[in-house]
């Protein structure tokens, strides 16, 4: 066992269950373990990693930013903070941002403005706003995002939850349309239900859904931390509908990789319900985030990673589903661009064991719900990078069946 599992198990609480991989280094779309052996990233760190490890462009910024200037706060102004804002509402199409680190912080701090504008712009009696989610949604670990999920381990043994939020199906628009009250404020989504197991929904039905939210006076929160820059083979998962949503979370790829950088992007008259002292974030926005987000924007328009999403992303969908058709253990493959997942009938071998196999053969990458394994690469992949993945896969696919 190296040490480092180890420290791990005796120092660390116990909220993950890893791969028995002792990961030291990472170039592109490779890692390699503590033994020297070389794996593919068909994981990204759940789309963290879209530019691929250590891009040497990302580096540099993150380089050059920390021997000037790193963290000073928003209580004085930065020659960084501007640059990358006005760079990230341009690209996005929205109005106003407010830098966050962590998804969920983007998220609480939607949630925040969400019942501000139901109050002062909405007139929504106090303490009575409503916000809308969707059953099997996953929008972070906080005490109020874990309160509304329908996964019952994520809410186990740490209520009481705030009040205030109201279910639905995921994929039902007239489920929406039902739901909506005078008090409703917001509805809250992912447009591919990412932890969920990769879920997407029909056609139209986000379009549908921003429909049904202009008509009500209600704001459309699209959580695209996952789905979001590139990742879906365009820029927002939105676009693939033509929806610009009210306000919009973006988290993951916004950090390339290095830091963790976060957002939350709004139209302008619901980003100005904050005032000074309203919501903050000492680490939000600091200059050594801003440089390496702003060039991660910058690489991911140079690279053109929307459209090598989009286009490996539909051949490797493709090739998965020849290979379901070779394999009695897929039951579905699913997905947009590089956001792909593999149904496993897991009553033939747990979607764990495929993952440990899959490592075994040089693939990294994890399951999610105990039946759904996923295929994310960085968006930096190339056709025969991916054509190495596949055959490792199906040669792990194959060795898992031959056991059963």
């Amino acid at each position: 066992m190296h040490p480092s599992v180890e420290l791990e198990r005796r120092c660390l609480a116990h909220n993950y269950a890893p791969l028995p991989v002792v990961l030291v280094r990472g170039e592109g779309v490779y890692v390699w373990d503590a033994d020297g052996r070389r794996y593919i990233d068909m994981m990204s760190a759940y789309s963290a990693v879209s530019h691929g490890h250590c891009h040497p462009r990302l580096v540099a910024a993150l380089q050059q930013q920390a021997e000037r200037l790193a963290v000073v706060s928003r209580a004085f102004y930065s020659d960084r903070l501007g640059p990358f804002v006005a760079r990230l509402c341009e690209l996005t199409g929205m109005d106003m941002a407010l830098p966050m680190n962590t998804g969920a912080e983007a998220v609480e701090t939607a949630l925040k403005a969400a019942r501000k504008w139901g109050y002062t712009v909405k007139d929504v009696p106090a303490e009575r706003a409503q916000i809308i989610v969707c059953e099997n949604n996953f929008h972070g670990r906080t005490i109020s995002i874990v309160g509304f999920s329908s996964e019952l381990q994520y809410r186990a043994g740490f209520g009481p939850f705030p009040p205030g939020f109201v279910t639905i199906p995921f994929g039902d628009a007239e489920a929406l349309e039902r739901a909506i009250t005078p008090h409703t404020v917001a509805f809250l989504v992912e447009p591919i239900q990412g932890e969920g197991g990769i879920i997407v929904p029909p056609a139209g039905y986000l379009a549908r859904c921003a429909e049904i939210c202009r008509a009500n006076d209600v704001l459309l929160l699209c959580d695209e931390i996952q789905t979001g820059l590139g990742r879906t083979g365009a820029l927002l998962a939105c676009d693939h509908e033509g929806v610009r949503p009210d306000g919009l979370m973006l988290g993951k790829a916004l950090g390339g990789g290095l830091l963790p950088v976060s957002a939350f992007l709004a139209r302008r008259d619901v980003m100005e319900v904050f005032q000074p002292g309203d919501h903050g974030s000492t680490f939000g926005g600091n200059p050594l985030a801003c440089a390496v987000a702003e060039t991660a924007l910058e690489v991911l328009t140079d690279e053109r990673l929307v459209e090598r999403a989009r286009e490996t992303g539909a051949w490797l969908k493709a090739r998965l589903a020849e290979l379901a058709q070779r394999s009695s253990l897929i039951r579905d493959v699913r997905g947009e661009g590089l956001l792909l997942g593999v149904e496993i009938d897991s009553a033939q071998v747990p979607a764990r064991t495929l993952c440990e196999r899959l490592a075994a053969h040089g693939v990294l990458s994890k399951e999610t719900h105990e039946t759904v394994i996923r295929f994310a690469p960085p968006l930096v992949i190339t056709r025969e990078q991916l054509d190495d993945a596949l055959e490792r896969i199906e040669a792990a696919f194959t060795a898992c069946a031959a056991q059963r």
